[in-house]
């Protein structure tokens, strides 16, 4: 479960960014509040740099117009995240997972398309762990069906 000390280092992060955007003046076109756990998540995941994750999938991108907004606060906000630190990668995989978790629970439906994505992701990346699939590679281009990349 939660690491305590890593529990409270996630939450002040996730305060900088929710007091910091609750200035509508520095959010974004299409900001939405559970952004912020979204982009929290990932850096997370970046950090942890999970060695089983497929070669195409090392990192994820945050938003250009995500960091701009931020302005300073990322800088503090990536300091904090550097700081949480697990000795196996399975209690890092747990812990995002339990993150993730619970940070869908706060929103609604209509606000969880960019951490179900995450949620899936991270999902997929446990049955790596737990042997339940091969890494191979990212398919792009389905072969049998055209794919919307906008509904991965």
């Amino acid at each position: 479960m939660y690491n305590n000390d890593m529990k409270t280092k996630t939450d002040k992060a996730l305060k900088i960014w929710h007091e910091y955007f609750s200035n509508e003046d520095k959010q974004y076109s299409e900001f939405e509040d559970s952004d912020i756990e979204y982009f929290v998540g990932c850096m997370l995941y970046n950090h942890f740099a999970f060695s089983k994750a497929l070669a195409t999938m090392k990192t994820m991108d945050l938003s250009y117009d995500f960091l701009m907004a931020c302005g300073d606060s990322y800088d503090e906000v990536k300091k904090l995240i550097e700081t949480i630190e697990f000795d196996d990668e399975l209690k890092k995989l747990e812990f995002l997972q339990n993150f993730i978790d619970e940070a869908r629970s706060k929103y609604g439906s209509d606000e969880l398309y960019l951490l179900d994505r995450l949620k899936m992701h991270i999902d997929n990346l446990a049955k790596i762990y737990e042997g339940e699939i091969t890494p191979q590679k990212v398919d792009f281009v389905s072969k049998t069906k055209p794919v919307n990349p906008l509904l991965r």
